[in-house]
């Protein structure tokens, strides 16, 4: 259990806690889609498909005070022996020594454009950023790694680095999540996480520079490395039977230092949500 909320929880921060439009929609999906191939995993020492299909709800970007609410699809294939592909996780391989766990995986952080966009998952971007310039994705490598202190409390740290588009910047999540309540068919899990950014990260996604400032009106904005956002999260998993499950997600997130001072940033909280339904086998 301990290895499979270690998981669920740094896929949530990962895309919970990235500044880019997608982000709402496919937290979601790693929310659902991991959790249960890798339940299943375990319990079988087999081979698990999972395919899930559901909505979410969160900002345009971070900071914006615009929502959004959208379709999404997932799809994630989990092996016995480690290794795992899929639209949420990526491309990477992951096991556990005793109650420490730990993977590696090729991924990808999506980017952010200065102008309203609308898409088969819903709205991203912001006519609000217009003059920001588009800010490309990145290709990245996922280093993950946690222990289960107890059976109902588990830490969590991975390091999100960019392999293209490299100044898009570095970022650290660091968690702890921790399943209070369980039986044969319900599940419930409450998660706090943090969020580090190195220089090129904040100045990426929440600074402004002098030539994006004469663009966009924005007054300039130096974003040094550091904690720029906490979340908590609450998530529930049913399972209607050995194949089929749904889970929901409720949470909040909350911008702080650099980030928050930040001139594009016009709300510093937001609520994200989400639902979704996945069948494995």
């Amino acid at each position: 259990m301990q290895g499979i909320e270690s998981r669920r929880q740094s896929l949530f921060i990962r895309f919970l806690q990235q500044p880019c439009p997608p982000a709402m929609l496919l937290v979601a999906a790693a929310l659902v889609v991991v959790a249960a191939p890798t339940q299943a995993a375990d319990a079988q020492q087999g081979n698990v498909l999972t395919l899930g299909a559901g909505a979410a709800f969160g900002p345009r970007y971070s900071g914006s005070d615009q929502n959004r609410v959208g379709a999404g699809l997932a799809l994630d294939y989990s092996m016995a022996n480690g290794f795992f592909a899929g639209t949420t996780r990526g491309i990477g391989y992951g096991s556990h020594i005793g109650k420490m766990d730990y993977s590696i995986a090729l991924g990808y952080r999506g980017g952010r454009k200065d102008s309203n966009s609308n898409g088969l998952t819903g709205d991203s971007g912001s006519d609000y950023l217009r003059g920001m310039g588009e800010i490309k994705g990145s290709v990245t490598t996922l280093l993950s790694v946690g222990y289960g202190l107890t059976d109902w409390l588990h830490l969590g740290l991975q390091a999100e680095v960019p392999l293209s588009q490299r100044d898009n910047g570095t970022a650290l999540h660091f968690g702890a999540s921790s399943p209070f309540y369980s039986s044969a068919s319900d599940e419930l899990t409450l998660g706090a996480t943090g969020s580090w950014g190195n220089n090129k990260y904040m100045q990426t996604y929440y600074g402004v520079t002098a030539s994006q400032s004469a663009a966009s009106g924005f007054r300039q904005h130096g974003a040094k490395s550091g904690i720029y956002a906490y979340t908590v999260n609450l998530a529930w998993k049913h399972k209607f039977g050995p194949n089929w499950s749904l889970m929901t997600t409720v949470g909040a997130m909350q911008l702080t230092g650099d980030a928050g001072d930040s001139p594009i940033v016009k709300r510093k909280t937001a609520p994200v949500g989400s639902v979704f339904v996945t069948y494995s086998y």
